[in-house]
């Protein structure tokens, strides 16, 4: 069973299951206002384990994820929905679109700007904040 990728430069890298599954616990964890801390003690682990899970680094057991998910009030598929079925029994790919969003959202900013943008209600006022982000991302 293969738990690292190794890239073409030599070095591993977190297979993209356990990458996906790692954003989806913090994407819940930050919409409920949970720190990691928190969801830390719940599980009877360090927070660092926590990060770890989150950034995909560490395999999160299937009984932890059980406790993850009854803790988050959670499915536990709701973890897994990013990930195409037909993908996993072959060599899965991260678009370079999916590891753009799970870069954003592995950065406090980024979970902080996910969850504020969809509440500007005007379309208008919805643009000229990506037409400002591309222009701030040239530079």
């Amino acid at each position: 069973m293969v738990t690292k990728r190794v890239t073409a430069a030599g070095r591993e890298e977190p297979h993209p299951v356990d990458v996906a599954v790692g954003l989806a616990i913090r994407v819940r964890r930050k919409a409920m206002g949970l720190s990691q801390e928190a969801l830390a003690e719940a599980l009877d682990i360090s927070f660092q384990q926590v990060q770890k899970y989150e950034k995909g680094s560490n395999r999160i057991s299937a009984s932890k994820l059980f406790d993850t998910a009854k803790f988050l009030k959670a499915p536990i598929e709701l973890f897994f929905r990013s990930i195409d079925s037909a993908d996993v029994g072959g060599g899965f790919q991260v678009s370079e679109g999916e590891q753009a969003v799970q870069q954003f959202l592995m950065t406090p900013e980024g979970v902080a700007l996910a969850q504020s943008f969809p509440r500007i209600t005007k379309a208008s006022v919805r643009r000229r904040v990506l037409d400002l982000a591309k222009t701030l991302a040239e530079d």
